[in-house]
C-alpha cells in the first residue's frame, strides 16, 4: 500500500456557526448496466442472472454517475465521490482495469470529469480541500487521482473493505485510490458520535451542522450518506444506500449488497427520514428519471 490513512480529527477546519451550503449535482459520466443491477433478481444463482454476462441487449440501461460540489462559506469547495477519470471518456481499461473495461460500456464527455466542471463554477480544482466518499466502488472512486493536495474522509470500515483481500470481488479497484494522499478515516463507533434526525450514528464534519456525515451502511461496510443545510431547507445524498427514489416505496434490492439487514436498516433510516422531513431534497445515487430534472445548483 501506498496510502496511509490516519483517524480523521473533527470538525475539521472551517466550520462557521449557522453556515449554509450551496450545492451542485455534477453528472460525471454514464455507465450501461442490465435491469438486475437495480432490482435483484429473486431466486437462485440471482447474482449471475443479475449481471447477464454477454448479453447487453436494449433492455440495459444508462446510468448517472455522481459526483457534488459544496460550496461552504469557512471550509471553501467541497466535493462529494469523484465521478469519472478523464481517461474513462477515451479508454476505460486503463482505469478500471482490461476486464472492466471490455465487460462494461461507459458514456462520458471531456468535459464532464471534474476539473473543467469546477472551473465552469468558478472553482479551481486545486483549491478543493476536502473529499467526502461515499464509498469506494469502482465509479465512485475512478478520479480519485485527479485531486492529489485534498484531504479525503471516509468510514474506517469502508477502507478495511475495499483494501482487504477480497476487495476486487467486492467492487473495489486499488489502483484507483492506492495514492499517497491525506486519507482520514471517520470512527462512526466513537464516543463523540450522536444520532441525528432519524440516523441513529451522525458526524458534523465541520462543527456548524452544515455538512452532516452519516452511517448507512449496507451497500458496502461503510457507506456514507451526506446530509447538507441549505439556506431554505435540507439536501440528503443518499449515494447507494438508495439507487432511486423507488427505493424508498418498495422492497427493491440491487444487486451488489454487502450486507442485506444493514442495507434495509439504512433504507429505513433514509425512508423515515423522508416522511419527518417532507421539504428536504433528496438526491439519489443512480437514478436516472431524477438526475435530468435537477437544477443546476441549489442554495
Amino acid at each position: 500500500m501506498s496510502a496511509e490513512p490516519r483517524p480523521a480529527e473533527l470538525p475539521l477546519a472551517g466550520g462557521i456557526a449557522g453556515a449554509t451550503v450551496r450545492l451542485h449535482p455534477l453528472l460525471a459520466g454514464e455507465m450501461r448496466s442490465p435491469p438486475g443491477f437495480l432490482e435483484r433478481p429473486s431466486g437462485p444463482l440471482s447474482t449471475l442472472r443479475g449481471l447477464q454476462f454477454g448479453r447487453q441487449n436494449d433492455s440495459w440501461v444508462w446510468l448517472p454517475i455522481p459526483a457534488f460540489l459544496v460550496e461552504h462559506p469557512g471550509a471553501g469547495p467541497v466535493l462529494v465521490d469523484t465521478g469519472f477519470h478523464p481517461s474513462v471518456s477515451f479508454d476505460p481499461r486503463d482505469n478500471f482495469g482490461g476486464v472492466a473495461g471490455r465487460l462494461n460500456s461507459f458514456r462520458m464527455e471531456p468535459e464532464q470529469s471534474l476539473h473543467p466542471q469546477l472551473r465552469a463554477r468558478g472553482v479551481d480544482p486545486a483549491d478543493v480541500a476536502v473529499m467526502v466518499m461515499t464509498h469506494l466502488h469502482t465509479d465512485h472512486a475512478s478520479g480519485v487521482p485527479e485531486f492529489p493536495h485534498a484531504t479525503f474522509v471516509l468510514d474506517g470500515r469502508e477502507w478495511d473493505s475495499a483494501t482487504g483481500s477480497r476487495g476486487l470481488l467486492r467492487g473495489y479497484r486499488r489502483q484507483q485510490f492506492d495514492y499517497a494522499f491525506d486519507w482520514r478515516l471517520v470512527d462512526f463507533d466513537a464516543p463523540e458520535v450522536n444520532s441525528f434526525a432519524t440516523f441513529g450514528q451522525a458526524l458534523d464534519l465541520f462543527g456548524d451542522g452544515s455538512v452532516r456525515l452519516l452511517s448507512t451502511p449496507g451497500h458496502t461496510a461503510g457507506h456514507m450518506s451526506v446530509l447538507l443545510r441549505l439556506r431554505d431547507r435540507e439536501v440528503l445524498l443518499t449515494g447507494d444506500a438508495a439507487y432511486e427514489a423507488r427505493s424508498l416505496s418498495g422492497d427493491v434490492m440491487p444487486l451488489f449488497i454487502t450486507d442485506g439487514h444493514y442495507f434495509r436498516r439504512s433504507l429505513g433510516e433514509i425512508r423515515r427520514y423522508a416522511e419527518q422531513t417532507p421539504d428536504a431534497l433528496l438526491i439519489h445515487g443512480h437514478d436516472r428519471e431524477q438526475w435530468p430534472r435537477l437544477q443546476p445548483v441549489y442554495e
